[in-house]
């Protein structure tokens, strides 16, 4: 399910980009993980383990989710990557670089060419390369969210 909701955030990015209503979709199924992610320790706790998990047990738990969640998901992007793109994300980074107002922007905060870079990198990663950045991303976000989310959802018996 993790993945599942991961994917659907990753689908409204994409569309952000023809349509910005999409972004808020998208920041707030990223915001709603670590929800999802506790109640889903909550339901393990309560019912898989009789209302009783150590601290390390429930880090465990979040991080294997993560891990599965983020394999499913780099799967799940590596298809689009391969299959759908087509280069879209790199020519619409273009195309927005582009713009006068966001160029001259970014020529003064300095960061023209540091943008300039992103749009190259974006044009030679290989599907494969980002499939395997995602699942690194998501890996050390379940050993990161997996330390408070396991602490708030610990309960010892007494």
């Amino acid at each position: 399910m993790l993945s599942v909701l991961m994917m659907a955030g990753f689908v409204c990015h994409v569309m952000s980009l023809t349509s910005p209503i999409y972004e808020y979709l998208a920041s707030a199924m990223i915001v709603m993980t670590p929800f999802f992610v506790g109640s889903r320790l909550k339901r393990f706790r309560d019912y898989g383990r009789e209302g009783v998990i150590s601290f390390m047990r429930g880090w465990a738990y979040v991080s294997m989710m993560f891990f599965y969640g983020g394999l499913l998901f780099a799967l799940m992007h590596y298809g689009y990557m391969t299959y759908i793109d087509k280069g879209f994300l790199a020519s619409t980074a273009t195309q927005v670089l582009s713009i006068p107002e966001i160029a001259e922007t970014a020529r003064q905060m300095g960061m023209a060419d540091d943008l300039n870079e992103m749009v190259r990198m974006l044009q030679i990663m290989r599907p494969i390369d980002f499939s395997l950045n995602m699942l690194t991303i998501m890996v050390t976000a379940g050993i990161l969210l997996g330390m408070p989310i396991a602490a708030i959802m610990k309960k010892v018996k007494k």
